[in-house]
């Protein structure tokens, strides 16, 4: 309980804390996102991966005068809760994306050590892709219009009982609705997409290492956003993978894994401060 808020998360191994986060499809949760991941980073973390607030088995609550604002609060307050006070994160698209402008405020708002960012930031086009994720009915063939908007492979939408899965999480009571919510908005105020609007978050101020990884056909987001984004972050390796979308880390495991583990465990890296940024080495420039 987080504030009277019934909150699910996973939680596996000892060591170092991970926090992952994950990514805000219709049905999106922790479970979805990190079943491949949590096992094998266990081995070296103390792994936490919680539902968002209004997904998975978390408390299914929309605020209408601040989604996000509300979420992100539930979420310092679930650390908070679980005595995390520095941690490593990892998020895949809005989780991602999320983490990303909390690195880039100032303060910043969660208390990121080092992050991995799996398709996330950057501008968010408003594309026919982006809206078969937004039109979800709740219908076995919306779901299929999904997955296809997430994945290269026609693996994850060909296969019935993977189709029947993600279906039956995204209609659980609640479930949809609290996504949906989203979309509904007062006659008094002009129409405006959540997606297709400048990218304003000021990348230049990340402190945190962080590694990027992305696909290289991700449908929901532009050709070289990545390299782009890379570029205006300090300290970041970027790590583009073939023939995956918008999820490495449920395409392709092994090679997410692969990256994030010598990342993660690597010593070299130090928490800086703004007063340390004249003297810092700017890794991620010699790496690029």
């Amino acid at each position: 309980m987080v504030d009277g808020v019934r909150t699910r998360y996973l939680e596996a191994g000892a060591g170092p804390t991970l926090v992952l986060l994950h990514s805000g499809e219709f049905g999106g949760c922790a479970e979805l996102s990190w079943e491949y991941l949590v096992g094998p980073l266990s081995e070296h973390f103390r792994v936490i991966a919680p539902d968002w607030l209004g997904y998975g088995g978390t408390d299914k609550i929309h605020d209408f005068g601040g989604k996000r604002a509300r979420m992100l609060t539930h979420l310092r307050r679930f650390l908070q809760v679980m005595s995390i006070d520095k941690a490593d994160f990892m998020g895949n698209s809005m989780g991602a994306t999320w983490l990303t402008q909390e690195a880039a405020a100032e303060p910043p708002g969660l208390p990121v050590r080092r992050m991995v960012v799996l398709s996330g930031a950057g501008y968010v086009p408003d594309n026919e892709h982006r809206r078969m994720t937004l039109d979800y009915d709740g219908s076995p063939e919306a779901m299929r219009g999904l997955l296809q908007a997430i994945f290269h492979h026609s693996i994850w939408w060909d296969d019935p009982a993977y189709v029947e899965r993600r279906n039956a999480l995204a209609t659980a009571p609640g479930a949809w609705e609290s996504v949906a919510a989203a979309r509904f908005k007062s006659p008094l105020v002009p129409a405006r997409s959540t997606h297709g609007q400048p990218d304003t978050t000021h990348y230049e101020s990340i402190l945190a290492p962080t590694l990027l990884i992305a696909g290289q056909e991700d449908k929901l987001r532009e050709p070289g956003y990545a390299s782009e984004l890379a570029a205006r972050i300090k300290d970041c390796r970027l790590v583009e993978i073939p023939n995956c979308g918008h999820c490495p880390n449920i395409e392709h495991p092994d090679t997410v894994l692969a990256e994030v583990l010598p990342f993660l465990l690597e010593s070299d890296h130090v928490i800086e401060t703004p007063d340390d940024r004249s003297s810092r080495i700017d890794r991620g420039s010699e790496l690029r």
